[in-house]
Parts: C-alpha cells; sequence; structure tokens
C-alpha cells in the first residue's frame, strides 16, 4: 500500500482516521493506541505479510534491552555496556543478513574464486529505517535519556505508518510524548487543515512531477544503450529531479499524514539543491539521516582515535560517509556515492578550515548542484558500466545532436560531426523535456519550499483552492503512480 495508491486514500486513511479519534472520543485511549499500532501493522504487511513477525521480533527486543538498559547498574545482571554492545550487534546482524549476506557471499566469491550459493534472502521492508531508529533508542536508553516505557506508545514509536517505511528516522524523546499526550487525542481542524494541504503538496510532487521525470531518467539508464551529449545530461538531470521530487514528495505526505493523528515529524528536507557546499547540502537532505550518522557512527568512529586531529576527524567523516552510502543499498554503486560524498565533504570542509575563501554564492551554487549531480548517476546506475556510459557520455563532445530547427542556420557544424534532430529522442522526450527542466530548476532554486509554505499556512478559500487544485489533478493522474523511488532503492532495485 502506498502513499499514492486510490485504496490508501480513501480506504485505509479515513478509516484508521475515524476509528481511532471515534475511541478516543470514547475515552478508550488504550484501545486507540493498540488500534493505531494495529492500523501500522496492517499497513506495513499490505506488501507481505512474512515481513511481519520480523518487525515484531524486532520491536519486541529492542523494547526490552531498552526498558534494562534504563535500569541501575545494580538491578541488572550483565553490565549495561554489555547488554548495550549485545542489542546493536543483534540489530546490524539482523539489517546485514537479510540486506547484505548476498552481497558479501557474491563478492567473496568473486574475489576467492569460491562458488557459495547465494541466498536470495527477500528484504524485509523497511528494516533499514526500523532498526537505524531502535539502535538510537538503545544509546539513548544506556546513556539514560528515556523515560517513557509504555509498550504501546513504543510500538507506535516504531511502527507509525507515516514514517515507517521511508522516514524520517525519529528519536524517541521527539515522538514518544506526542503519543502520550492528552491534547492529541482529539481532532485538531488546524492540524487537518495543515496536514491535507502538506499532503496534497507532496501527493502532487509524487504523480505529477516525479514520475514525469521518471520516464526520461528511465529511459537513459535502462533502455537507451548510446546517450549524445544532451541526452546525457538530461537523463542525470531527470533522476535527480526525480528522486528530489520523489523524497520530498514522500517527506511532505508523512508529515501531512502524521498532522492528521496530531504529532508533528520533524524536517526531514529542506531545499538541499539551494546549497552553496556540501557541509550545508546535508544539513538539508535527509536531515534525520545526517543527524544520525552523526551522533551513532561518527562519533563513536572518532573516539577510536586516542587523540583528536583534524586529520583523524575527516577519516572518521569519510568512513562515516562510506557507511551512509552502503546504507541505502548492497551495491558497490552506493558505496561509490558515498566515496564521492565523504571525499567531496572532506574538501569542503579542509578548504574551510585552510584556505578560507569563501567563493561567490552563484559559483558555490553551481559547484554544489553539479557535484549533486554528478553523484546522482553512481546512486542510479546498477553497475559500473551504466555508469561511465552516461558520465562519458555528459562529457564528450564526440556526439553533439542540436535541434533540428538551427540545421539551416548553423549547417557548417555538420563538418565537425555535429548533427541535428531530436535532441531528447533516445531518451522518449522531445521539447517538453527541456521544459521540465527548466521547471525543475525553477522550482528547487527560487521557490519557497512546502515547509515554509506550512509555516506561513492560513486556513483560507485561497489556500483550500491551492490544495484542492493539486489533489484533484494528482488523482485524476494517479493510475500511473509509481512506488516511492526512495525506498525502492532500499530495497535494492
Amino acid at each position: 500500500m502506498l502513499f499514492n495508491s486510490l485504496v490508501f486514500i480513501f480506504l485505509f486513511l479515513p478509516v484508521s482516521f475515524g476509528i481511532y479519534f471515534y475511541l478516543n472520543k470514547k475515552r478508550l485511549t488504550t484501545i486507540s493506541k493498540a488500534f493505531l499500532v494495529f492500523s501500522s501493522l496492517f499497513f506495513y504487511s499490505w506488501w507481505n505479510i512474512a515481513y511481519l513477525p520480523i518487525i515484531l521480533a524486532s520491536i519486541l527486543f529492542n523494547y526490552v534491552a531498552g526498558v534494562s538498559l534504563s535500569k541501575d547498574e545494580e538491578h541488572t545482571r550483565v553490565s549495561k555496556k554489555s547488554l548495550l554492545v549485545f542489542g546493536v550487534t543483534a540489530n546490524v546482524l539482523l539489517l546485514a543478513y537479510f540486506k547484505y549476506a548476498d552481497f558479501l557471499i557474491d563478492n567473496l566469491n568473486l574475489a576467492a574464486g569460491t562458488s557459495f550459493p547465494l541466498l536470495h534472502l527477500a528484504l524485509p521492508l523497511a528494516i533499514s529505517f526500523f532498526t537505524f531508529q531502535q539502535i538510537a533508542y538503545l544509546v539513548d536508553s544506556y546513556k539514560g535519556k528515556t523515560r517513557e516505557y509504555d509498550f504501546l506508545n513504543y510500538a507506535n514509536f516504531v511502527t507509525f505508518f507515516p514514517q515507517l517505511i521511508a522516514g524520517p528516522i525519529v528519536h524517541h524523546q521527539e515522538m514518544m510524548p506526542q503519543f502520550s499526550a492528552i491534547r492529541n487525542m482529539a481532532i485538531n481542524h488546524k492540524h487537518l487543515a495543515m496536514g491535507v494541504f502538506i499532503f496534497s503538496i507532496g501527493l502532487f510532487k509524487k504523480i505529477v512531477i516525479a514520475d514525469t521525470f521518471a520516464i526520461w531518467a528511465t529511459a537513459g539508464f535502462d533502455t537507451a544503450t548510446t546517450l549524445n551529449l544532451f541526452e546525457a545530461w538530461a537523463t542525470s538531470l531527470s533522476f535527480t529531479f526525480q528522486l528530489y521530487f520523489d523524497f520530498s514528495g514522500y517527506t511532505d505526505m508523512a508529515i501531512g499524514l502524521a498532522l492528521l493523528f496530531n504529532i508533528k515529524l520533524p524536517i526531514n528536507f529542506n531545499s538541499p539543491y539551494k546549497s552553496t557546499s556540501m557541509i550545508e547540502v546535508w544539513t538539508r537532505c535527509h536531515i534525520t539521516l545526517s543527524r544520525f550518522v552523526n551522533q551513532y557512527i561518527f562519533k563513536p568512529v572518532l573516539k577510536l582515535f586516542k587523540k583528536y586531529s583534524f586529520g583523524k576527524g575527516m577519516l572518521a567523516l569519510f568512513i562515516s560517509m562510506v557507511i551512509l552510502g552502503l546504507w541505502h543499498g548492497a551495491s558497490w554503486m552506493f558505496v561509490w556515492f558515498g566515496v564521492m560524498h565523504g571525499a567531496g565533504l572532506v574538501v569542503n570542509h579542509t578548504w574551510k578550515k585552510k584556505i578560507k575563501i569563501k567563493l561567490p554564492h552563484l559559483l558555490g551554487l553551481f559547484i554544489t548542484f553539479n557535484f549533486i549531480n554528478i553523484s546522482m548517476v553512481l546512486f542510479r546506475a546498477r553497475e559500473w558500466g551504466d555508469a561511465t556510459r552516461v558520465l562519458g557520455a555528459m562529457f564528450s563532445v564526440d556526439n553533439i545532436m542540436l535541434p533540428e530547427f538551427l540545421a539551416g542556420k548553423i549547417s557548417l557544424l555538420d563538418k565537425i560531426g555535429v548533427s541535428f534532430g531530436n535532441v531528447f529522442s533516445g531518451i522518449q522526450g522531445g521539447e517538453e523535456t527541456f521544459i521540465w527542466l527548466c521547471i525543475g530548476f525553477f522550482i528547487t532554486m527560487l521557490m519557497k519550499n512546502s515547509i515554509e509554505l506550512l509555516d506561513n499556512f492560513k486556513c483560507n478559500y485561497k489556500t483550500l483552492t491551492f490544495s484542492l487544485i493539486l489533489f484533484i489533478t494528482s488523482i485524476l493522474l494517479i493510475n500511473k503512480a509509481s512506488e516511492f523511488l526512495y525506498f525502492n532503492f532500499l530495497l535494492q532495485l
């Protein structure tokens, strides 16, 4: 079940919303919490009910471990540090077994010449997210930061369907108090209006914008055998914008759905393409993942060094980004994506500390966006050959095609190998491709993002009309809706 599906919008959501608040109105709060857990698990199981025992076992294990870690040392049979190491290791091994076992076996066979059979395991949905989220909970419990031990609240913290599949990765202290707050048990009409508003924006981003760019990105990466210069750039840019509007759209819908239930999710996406440095990019893109990597990977790695130095800090940062890249999927392409971003951040920090020359805004914007765009080729390509095919065409002048209407005006270019015709025919595009790319640049670089619009939200007829136009347009086109690209990558495309 997807957020951008008719069964979710017109059946699952109104039923779960109505029953949840009806139970709260009757002051059956414990039953209402249990129902919300049940609804979220039903939503999760819609893809494959075989995933259900895994997430249930993970929730129970981490809840018990977290409660034990929160107790005083003298009340536990083993040391809290040993329990924490055991808990974190168990979570990592669960993730590694399902997500990386075949990747490791395949590479072992390649390196050692062995022929161990692959396991062909079905990857449990959202395992990357609920594993990271519960690791953070265990660490917080160990540090004495947890104060809420109600099992139903904890189950809602892990399974709450708006953020279960692709984040944000939330902390215990920012979510569990909201599930127990009395004021959140009744329908809040302002939250309801805000939720519908931002959900409609996200739905439009996904169905109308992201899925339009998907046509040319898919054709360029998966179908076309050769690309001319402009097709290659259109391919990379189409995917760069597809991922932006796909993930941004999902984030908006998640925030909107949570608001319907009076739950405020943390901001997870804040116009990363407006960044003028790689440091800024990772404060704007997948913000909660960056927060997790900083607190639970970078800092522990840094502590492995006896004394801090700038060089050691950069090494820890680079290692953290490689891990972040691999977290996205069991593929060397994700590793290289992490390597590229790790190197970019190291260069950025070194420039900032050693050279201390601030680049002009437009130059920083230009360099940063193109760095992101090139790295997205690695993120999208299934294998190295696909990446080199697209990147090679992007920086080659051997295959240039210009629009047909220019043939009579600059025909002399024929002599140096320039051809004329439909510039984007190889990726199933045309003039509309160029127009959509311009729209992508305009929205991502110049317009206010949805969070800024939500901050200035006013419940009036203008906002209602705007929301209805976006929602109705999206519903009319929903039959062509695809799965969300971002968590599709986490399921190892």
